[in-house]
């Protein structure tokens, strides 16, 4: 009976760990990156309104260290 209740605690375990190594990173768009280029969020972001994945234009400014320069 022991040996039922450990191998379900490290299943259970398992099961858990697996979930927050694969489970999805919340990406959230952060305006300030917006106010301190003076660029509307559409101009980094395929969705004018922000977040999301990002153009050329948003890939090329991660690339270079969150600037234009």
């Amino acid at each position: 009976m022991k040996r039922i209740i450990v191998g379900s605690v490290v299943a259970a375990a398992f099961v858990l760990a697996a979930t927050l190594v694969v489970a999805p990173k919340s990406a959230s768009a952060l305006p300030a990156y917006s106010q301190k280029e003076g660029k509307a969020c559409g101009y980094c972001h395929v969705n004018a309104a922000g977040g999301g994945p990002r153009n050329a234009k948003g890939k090329q400014y991660e690339a270079n260290g969150h600037s234009f320069k």
